[in-house]
């Protein structure tokens, strides 16, 4: 029988899955930049942080598989090329992004270092772990995760206590589509697809006599109850860094306001500690992530331990070019890509959530194909700005950048259309 203690359990798993530290500086600037559109903004990054990830987690339950399954009723070799394409973003851009945030809120505002130095002795450090699969990073991060949202809570206390609720105008011409966009950058629904279904074969091994049901109801449980501490979290640092639109330079980055709104709130040594924190959860990411796909190719190469260590050279080295530069810099690279694999993600965790009834293979075909069709000009459009009255322009939701989900949906109903009438 799974208690509710078993539920509590695997709530706080799920939420130090999808809280990682990269996710820590994106809110504050949202809601900085947010104005008196603070409360739409959230809603929009919670949609694609909170809302979906979760759903992955749901599609896991239901699947009982791994990240390879997500696609496979597209085809297998699709599914492949997906997995590649995802580990091979994952190693390139967010394991390289917590060296760069490291660097800025651990090492630059105490020591006059070089981003590059950081970079290099990170990833070595990074590498070691790696290849020595030690266990100390995973009762540290039982640890780091309590502590971090004990520290922000009190921020967000205080700014909530101690500021007025005075709000600027926002900077956003959509706040909706813009948060979801920025939530994106978080990789959570990459997360959820990726490292998902190791908490579910986890729930597996521990419960293997507990009817199907069963487990898939606590899951949603605990799927419901991590939501619900995300959206907490993330809405109170939006509103926090609404609240300082006065305190901060307008074009502050996003560690620095982070620093900045931990200092004004707790003061300095709340900021050191709060960096620390920050520096050891991102460590601990980017061990994760490197493992993670290490792990994935060595079992596409029949277990070979010299392919695991070939990956695990070549991601540190990626790490290393990447992340020296500055966290702006890495977010801005990361975008084309995110434009391109997320629409793609979203379709496939929401396809494995429906009923199986209305998602057949042809309706997974259809529907993935037409989101990567209508995603390539928002890619187009993210790498240089695609002119007014352009292409975009006959694309309902284009000018958003959301170019992709009518005609995803209208691929949906079509098929599953055709399916009944038997075409």
């Amino acid at each position: 029988m799974i208690t509710k203690r078993n539920v509590l359990v695997v709530s706080f798993a799920l939420f130090s899955l999808f809280f990682g530290a990269g996710n820590l500086i994106l809110p504050p600037q949202l809601g900085f930049k947010s104005g008196d559109a603070w409360l739409l903004v959230t809603l929009g990054f919670c949609l694609s942080a909170v809302l979906i990830p979760i759903f992955g987690i749901l599609a896991h339950a239901k699947l009982q598989g791994t990240m390879f399954d997500f696609a496979k009723k597209v085809s297998p070799t699709f599914s492949l090329i997906y997995c590649y394409l995802v580990y091979a973003i994952s190693i390139s851009l967010p394991s390289p992004r917590t060296a760069s945030v490291t660097h800025e809120m651990g090492i630059a505002p105490f020591f006059g270092s070089p981003s590059l130095l950081t970079s290099v002795v990170y990833f070595v450090l990074v590498f070691i772990f790696v290849i020595n699969r030690s266990k100390i990073l995973d009762v540290i991060g039982k640890l780091l995760t309590p502590a971090i949202i004990l520290i922000l809570i009190c921020i967000i206390a205080q700014a909530l206590f101690g500021f007025e609720f005075n709000f600027g105008q926002t900077q956003f011409d959509s706040p909706f589509t813009s948060g979801i966009l920025e939530g994106y950058q978080t990789f959570d629904a990459i997360g959820a697809v990726v490292v998902g279904g190791v908490i579910i074969v986890s729930i597996n091994l521990k419960n293997d006599k507990i009817p199907y049901e069963q487990k898939k109801s606590a899951i949603a449980k605990a799927g419901l109850f991590s939501g619900l501490g995300l959206f907490l979290i993330y809405t109170g640092l939006v509103l926090t860094g609404a609240l300082m639109h006065n305190e901060f330079d307008a074009d502050t980055s996003r560690t620095a306001l982070l620093s900045g709104i931990s200092i004004k709130t707790l003061g300095s040594t709340a900021n050191i500690f709060l960096s620390i924190l920050v520096s050891l959860a991102c460590f601990t990411t980017a061990v994760g992530i490197v493992t993670g796909t290490a792990d994935f190719v060595k079992g596409r190469f029949n277990n070979s331990q010299t392919a695991y260590l070939v990956t695990a050279i070549v991601s540190c080295l990626l790490g290393i070019v990447m992340g020296q530069f500055n966290v702006g810099y890495i977010i801005a690279v990361a975008l084309p890509a995110l434009m391109f694999i997320y629409p793609i993600t979203i379709v496939l965790i929401v396809l494995n959530v429906v009923p199986n009834k209305f998602a057949s293979q042809k309706v997974f075909r259809w529907v993935v194909l037409t989101t990567i069709i209508f995603s390539i000009p928002d890619f187009l459009g993210s790498i240089g700005p695609l002119s007014k009255g352009g292409t975009l322009d006959w694309i309902p939701l284009g000018q958003y950048q959301m170019g992709w989900v009518l005609p995803a949906f209208v691929a949906f109903l079509m098929a599953n259309t055709m399916s009944r009438a038997k075409f």
